[in-house]
């Protein structure tokens, strides 16, 4: 049993954060943030860059093209935006 001065947080969840870079905010709210990884090819053994895209709540409109940003996984928020910005790492220029 917990007693009174123990904290039992059931519902802490880690939230993914990625970084990339803003490729788009022609949309209202939204960017589109793209990463890129490495991955090591299954037959070649060689490094292989893998781009994905990823839309991005931006509620203010602070994000503008080039800008490395930091986003975390949230709640749908709508068909396929699934991520929050959380801060901008640096302009674009």
């Amino acid at each position: 049993m917990a007693t009174e001065n123990e904290q039992v947080n059931k519902t802490s969840t880690t939230r993914r954060r990625l970084q990339g870079t803003v490729v788009s905010n022609k949309m209202e709210k939204t960017i589109v943030v793209e990463t890129e990884n490495y991955k090591a090819h299954p037959i070649y053994k060689k490094r292989v860059s893998i781009r994905k895209k990823y839309k991005v709540d931006d509620r203010n409109n602070s994000a503008k093209p080039g800008d490395v940003v930091i986003f975390e996984e949230c709640r749908p928020l709508s068909h396929d935006k699934r991520f929050r910005l959380v801060s901008i790492v640096k302009k674009g220029e």
